[in-house]
């Protein structure tokens, strides 16, 4: 398996490039001018060629990324053009915002989601279950940001009862928490209930019954465990879409994480912020796909003997060409 994590490793720096250069590309052709940005409209233009050629925006495509490149492989993100301080203080200052917001999203999406697929698959078009399909439905085509605005309208100006903005303390989560996990719960009622009746129709499921096995016991040890592998996978890329930053929810409730970073970043044409941004989601997915994938073999035994497979037969392969020496 250590050997699979550092194939894994190795194949995501050439998408890593690849994420810098497409980024890289995208902002030098976006139409703006940071420095004039900088200097506002008063500047002449003789002081904005003179900040143009300090911030190297004059120098070549090709010679930007290089020197974008090799401060990279230094670990310097560069500074950024509005506050100038080093885009790395700027990200991690955000980060851990935006990973709470992210991680009670994705806990409150499991806790709803993942029982009510459950209880719709065994009661499969019961009253409950139409109902449900009906809800989760609703939930995948209502725009986000409608529904944010319409919990900011009820819950805060009308009734007064949670806070519209801001985040400083447990109240100031819940709405946005909620306006989030809306579609994440929707995606895992409807991912649960599929996988679940995929599963309760197997053999193995009907031996258990036939050996007189509860209902609860058939359904959280064996039909469960066996249902996780799509569900995992619902998971972790729900959990990585809200920790690359939840953007328009970010803007609507004010709240100082990464989606709203980079909403600002793009409008001053702040391009290092910009560019830092989007290599830290890119890396944040490559690393939760690799979780991803081996928290399969945890809860897939099959999974799991490719592994100890693949090690045995390089172990034999080894002592073959031993033996032959």
């Amino acid at each position: 398996m250590l050997r699979y994590v550092v194939k894994r490793i190795l194949v995501t720096i050439p998408v890593l490039i690849g994420v810098t250069f497409i980024i890289f590309t995208m902002m030098y052709f976006t139409p703006g001018d940071p420095a004039r940005m900088i200097l506002g409209d008063t500047a002449t233009e003789v002081e904005v060629e003179a900040l143009r050629d300090e911030m190297g925006l004059n120098d070549p495509f090709l010679v930007r990324y290089g020197d974008y490149m090799w401060d990279l492989c230094h670990g310097d993100l560069g500074n950024s053009y509005v506050t100038g301080l080093p885009v790395t203080e700027e990200i991690m200052a955000r980060l851990p915002i935006t990973v709470r917001l992210a991680v009670f999203s994705c806990a409150f999406s499991v806790l709803i989601g993942v029982p009510v697929g459950i209880i719709s698959a065994i009661r499969q078009y019961s009253f409950l279950d139409n109902f449900t399909m009906i809800l989760a439905l609703l939930g995948i085509t209502i725009p986000s940001f409608w529904l944010a605005m319409m919990l900011v309208m009820i819950f805060s100006v009308n009734l007064g009862w949670l806070p519209a903005s801001g985040l400083y303390g447990w109240k100031y989560y819940v709405l946005p928490v909620i306006s989030i996990s809306a579609v994440s719960i929707a995606t895992f009622t409807r991912m649960t209930r599929s996988s679940m009746l995929e599963v309760i129709r197997q053999d193995y499921i009907r031996t258990a019954r036939a050996k007189g096995q509860t209902e609860a016991k058939i359904v959280w040890r064996h039909a469960l465990k066996n249902a996780l592998i799509p569900i995992i996978t619902v998971i972790g890329i729900q959990f990585a879409s809200g920790l690359s930053g939840a953007v328009v929810n970010e803007q609507i409730f004010a709240i100082p994480g990464l989606g709203k970073m980079m909403v600002d970043a793009i409008k001053a044409r702040n391009y290092p912020v910009v560019q830092g941004g989007v290599l830290l989601i890119a890396v944040m997915f490559s690393i939760l796909n690799l979780v991803i994938d081996l928290l399969y073999a945890f809860v897939d035994p099959r999974i799991k003997s490719q592994y100890s497979r693949g090690k045995r037969r390089m172990k034999q392969a080894k002592q073959t060409a031993e033996g032959t020496r």
